[in-house]
């Protein structure tokens, strides 16, 4: 089969589409062809080992998995014995941060992880997009404890992290603030924020406004200078370690505090939440956005494209 694999740290040269053997599934497993995969901030960290403790996961000299490609969209191929809830030719998205594999044309996992039925409402490149972004914006929501009637500020609201948790939010029935560059004001609008401020004129951390969570989906910004417009109690959340790599020990240090707080979830893959995102998207309340895509044989230019960090929603890539 056709895979992009990589075989050392490093830029995106270090990146080749080749012959690699197709996977067997175990008892356990299932075969899935993939249709649609994309390139995104957890692949490029992979890729390039960095920051340093990545290569804990990833292989401390060498990478573990050649293959990467943590979300796809596919076709179930071949059906462990032991493996209920699935047959072949099932469509069906999948996450898998651990093992990887999407970057080819044929990926093996289990049922027991993040993968789900693929939503009726959405295509191969949509719902390939579907579970990346939006499992870690689900699982910092979650841990703000915010719902119905929070007032939650999402900084980087184009972004696949940003654009799922707006519609996210929405879909919960929280009242959105979103930011974002000035030309896409109007799409994120359109993903449910009730206020889109942009950051080439609003400098929203001097708001008169106060929120229960300020989520920074991008980590351009700092506990400390979101404080001023937290309520008493309010939530600080980031997707960065920060700029001296300060926010998980401030997650600690305010753990326990009655009054503001830093959030730094580990987030964890689960089924369920996979399930919960297929129904947002059935529903209409959850479509993943789609900035370019690619052929498997361009995904050099893919990684490129998502380390300049212009990116609107997510890179697709197609084996």
């Amino acid at each position: 089969m056709q895979a992009a694999v990589h075989t050392r740290y490093g830029p995106p040269s270090v990146v080749s589409v080749t012959q690699a053997p197709r996977p067997v599934p175990g008892p356990d497993q299932l075969l899935i062809r993939v249709r649609a995969t994309t390139v995104n901030r957890t692949d490029s960290g992979f890729r390039k080992g960095s920051p340093p403790i990545v290569r804990l996961f990833a292989g401390l000299r060498h990478p573990r998995n050649p293959i990467l490609g943590c979300e796809y969209a596919g076709e179930v191929a071949e059906v462990g014995p032991e493996v209920t809830g699935f047959s072949v030719g099932d469509a069906v998205v999948g996450y898998n941060d651990t093992h990887f594999g999407g970057h080819a044309e044929y990926v093996v996992t289990t049922p027991r992880g993040m993968v789900t039925h693929k939503p009726s409402t959405l295509d191969f490149p949509h719902a390939a997009a579907m579970l990346e972004g939006a499992h870690y914006s689900l699982f910092y929501l979650r841990a703000a404890g915010v719902g119905e009637g929070s007032r939650v500020l999402v900084n980087g609201g184009t972004g696949a992290i940003g654009s799922a948790a707006v519609q996210i939010l929405a879909a919960m029935g929280a009242d959105v603030t979103a930011v974002c560059r000035t030309e896409h004001l109007d799409l994120v609008r359109g993903l449910g924020a009730s206020r889109v401020l942009s950051y080439e004129t609003d400098d929203f951390t001097q708001l008169d406004e106060r929120f229960d969570l300020v989520f920074d989906a991008v980590g351009k910004r700092t506990f400390a200078q979101c404080r001023p417009i937290l309520t008493p109690t309010g939530r600080y959340a980031s997707t960065e370690l920060g700029p001296k790599a300060q926010n998980p020990a401030l997650a600690v240090t305010t753990r326990w505090s009655r009054g503001q707080r830093m959030l730094f979830p580990i987030p964890s893959t689960r089924q369920a939440d996979a399930e919960y995102l297929r129904e947002l998207a059935e529903s209409g309340r959850f479509t993943p956005l789609i900035d370019r895509s690619y052929s498997l044989d361009e995904i050099r230019e893919a990684y490129d494209y998502v380390e300049t960090g212009a990116k609107v929603g997510n890179v697709v890539v197609l084996p």
